[in-house]
C-alpha cells in the first residue's frame, strides 16, 4: 500500500518539472530583429550572390515564396560581410540561390524571409 502513493507522488513531480522545460524553449527559434531591405540593398545582395557558384546546389524544386519551408539538405550560405557591414540584422539570415533567385532564409527554422529577383 505504501508503494502506491510514492508512485503517484512521483508521477506528479515528473509530470510538474516538464512543465516548465517547454516553456523555455519558446521564443528561441526567433531571429531578434526582421530582415527589411531597401531597393538599393536588395540590389546589392543580389549582385554579390546572384552570380556566385554554389558547392551544392538547391534542391531543383525548392520553394521560392516567402513563408515557404525549405528542405533541410538545403546548404545555406552566409551573406557576405560588405552586405553584413551596411544591414546588421542579415548578419543572422543565409541564403541560397535557386531559379536566377537569391532566396534568403532564416536557419532556425529553415523557413524563406525574403527572395531577390534580378
Amino acid at each position: 500500500m505504501k508503494l502506491k502513493p510514492t508512485a503517484h507522488a512521483l508521477m506528479l513531480f515528473l509530470t510538474a518539472a516538464a512543465l516548465p522545460a517547454g516553456a523555455q524553449t519558446g521564443g528561441i527559434t526567433e531571429p531578434s530583429t526582421t530582415l527589411r531591405l531597401t531597393a538599393q540593398q536588395r540590389t546589392e545582395i543580389y549582385a554579390a550572390v546572384g552570380k556566385n557558384k554554389l558547392r551544392t546546389p538547391p534542391p531543383p524544386d525548392l520553394p521560392v515564396t516567402v513563408g515557404a519551408q525549405i528542405p533541410p539538405v538545403t546548404e545555406l550560405y552566409a551573406l557576405p560581410e560588405s552586405v553584413t557591414a551596411e544591414v546588421p540584422s542579415a548578419k543572422f539570415y543565409r541564403y541560397t540561390i535557386a531559379q536566377n533567385q537569391v532566396v534568403i532564409v532564416d536557419p532556425t527554422n529553415l523557413k524563406v524571409v525574403d527572395v531577390i529577383r534580378p
